[in-house]
């Protein structure tokens, strides 16, 4: 997503609207929206966020780049977003029997392998100079980048094929549970062995956690930082770990939450 302007100042009617993961070149932020102007709000580890979730409806849409960008606002009920602002991305559950419809499907492709702590696995594809962006914007802890292939369709069509055995969907809870953990390398280990990787990665996001947080939807709290889509906070002793869509199409205010939360069990000890 392009970048937005730096957040100054929140005033009311403040909006989630969108996020930024930690890529390449981008640090994680949140997208808030203010009577049409589109802020970012940077997550850096250390740094408070003290924002109170209050109303949720559908975020709009998001029109324009760089500093340009525009919020078009929506008051449907639906959220994160209304029937008329779901983006239906074509691609999503081909199989590679298609006519390449997009002018990106006919870009050079990789075809990869994922992890996530502690034994959890996923095929995928995407445009190979997209490669490390996509695993990072997915949360993966390892990877492996094992075809190149000349289209989107040939890559849909392998990938297929390997996730009837790899499967090639890893939900947020999933990679939730695995946050404190690490990658159980004999298992990587013998999934890798019956390919021939063109490269391998490890990511490490910094987070230095030693229990599962727990699951809320906040966003008020210190950063500890974030892992793909998955925001850590830590309030009151405890470490907390938002996924970042579920904060989508709340209005927000500018002081710090105040409700009462489970706590874990290490802000007792």
């Amino acid at each position: 997503m392009a970048r937005a302007k730096s957040l100054q100042a929140l005033r009311s009617g403040v909006q989630i609207v969108g996020y930024e993961t930690d890529t390449p070149g981008e640090e994680p932020a949140l997208l808030l929206a203010d009577d049409g102007d589109v802020q970012r709000r940077a997550l850096q580890p250390g740094e408070r966020l003290e924002l109170s979730l209050k109303q949720r409806h559908c975020a709009g849409t998001i029109d324009g780049s760089g500093d340009t960008l525009r919020h078009l606002a929506c008051d449907a009920q639906q959220a994160p977003y209304c029937p008329q602002h779901t983006d239906r991305w074509p691609c999503a559950r081909c199989t590679g029997d298609c006519d390449l419809p997009l002018s990106t499907c006919r870009e050079e492709h990789a075809v990869y392998l994922a992890a996530f702590a502690p034994a959890t696995f996923k095929v995928g594809v995407t445009r190979s100079w997209r490669l490390e962006t996509r695993l990072r914007e997915q949360g993966a802890d390892r990877a492996a980048h094992i075809r190149t292939v000349e289209n989107g369709r040939i890559a849909r069509q392998i990938e297929a094929d390997i996730a009837t055995d790899v499967g090639d969907r890893v939900r947020v809870p999933t990679k939730i549970e695995g946050l404190h953990r690490t990658v159980d390398a004999d298992a990587w280990a013998d999934l890798l062995a019956g390919y021939d990787p063109i490269a391998t990665y490890t990511f490490d996001y910094g987070l230095d956690i030693d229990d599962r947080p727990v699951v809320e939807t906040m966003a008020t709290g210190t950063i500890r930082g974030s892992k793909g889509r998955v925001l850590v906070l830590e309030r009151a002793g405890s470490t907390y770990a938002v996924d970042m869509r579920q904060l989508i199409g709340y209005d927000v205010g500018r002081q710090a939450a105040s409700r009462q939360l489970q706590s874990s069990l290490s802000a007792f000890e």
